[in-house]
């Protein structure tokens, strides 16, 4: 095929498959002038495999800042630039958008060649509700900030979606569990597209004691997709006078919990208003 001259090119690779990298990506892949990747020694390999020569130039969080000027340099000269991630579609918490911006803003051409997603793949296949979804990436690795992020988005009423290192992946579940219910359904999708490829769906608790009790859980990639809240009380409707209907019939901890996921106000501030009332 043929590439425009000065234009950056964002190509999608495989998330394992190697048969899901299209016909079209191969081809921009071996007509441009460089390739552009995250880890080189992740890329070099699947070029070598297609028989492409392109070659190939690091481009990653820690020196994507400095390259950018004189990528665009090349794209100025003429140079067609081929941007790849490790693994799936490049920016999707990847590096890569400092030097998009600065193309698009140079008045250069950026052309996406679409492929694999790990987020939408897992989405897919979840069984959860995808017409609204929001990406959060990568959740903070130090269990305060985790559970602080988590806190922020427990009346979100869109569906979550998460990445995760596998290491991390019990604790997070957990806190899932801990923070936004757990009975509120998820999945688990794990090694994607490749050989061990498992999707398991279930509520947070479920899929936690799932996690702590499976090993192979802490192996490969991880994708989280966690159903939304539920829609907020009517206008109208006080939190309060929710939570005093619900204790009298349930438990503090739950009267708390289905209040706070009704009306958005924090579980743990109800909970403390019961106590403090004397209904606990």
């Amino acid at each position: 095929m043929s590439i425009e001259p000065g234009t950056l090119y964002v190509v999608a690779t495989p998330i394992g498959n190697r048969a899901d990298l299209s016909e079209r990506a191969c081809s921009v892949l071996g007509a441009v002038s460089v390739v552009l990747a995250e880890d080189t020694r992740r890329t070099r390999p699947l070029l070598r495999d297609l028989g492409i020569r392109t070659p190939l130039l690091a481009l990653h969080e820690h020196n994507e800042q400095a390259r950018v000027a004189d990528l665009v340099a090349r794209l100025a000269g003429g140079e067609a630039l081929a941007l790849v991630s490790d693994a799936g579609t490049p920016l999707i918490s990847d590096p890569g958008y400092r030097l998009v911006r600065a193309a698009r803003e140079a008045g250069f051409p950026v052309s996406p060649v679409p492929g694999a997603c790990a987020a939408i793949a897992a989405l897919s296949v979840a069984g959860i509700p995808a017409d609204r979804f929001a990406f959060e990436g990568f959740l903070p690795a130090k269990a305060v900030a985790r559970r602080n992020a988590l806190d922020a988005l427990r009346a979100e009423t869109r569906t979550l979606v998460f990445y995760e290192a596998v290491h991390r992946v019990r604790d997070t579940l957990r806190d899932l569990a801990a923070t936004l219910g757990g009975e509120r359904r998820a999945c688990v999708a794990r090694e994607l597209t490749k050989l061990h490829e498992t999707v398991r769906d279930g509520t947070l608790a479920e899929l936690s004691a799932w996690a702590d009790a499976d090993e192979d859980v802490v192996r490969g990639e991880i994708v989280l997709v966690v159903a939304g809240a539920a829609d907020a009380a009517p206008a109208g409707l006080d939190a309060r006078t929710l939570l005093d209907e619900l204790a009298r019939e349930l438990p503090a901890a739950k009267a708390a919990q289905i209040t706070a996921r009704l009306t958005g106000e924090p579980r743990k501030k109800l909970y403390q208003w019961l106590v403090d009332k004397g209904g606990v």
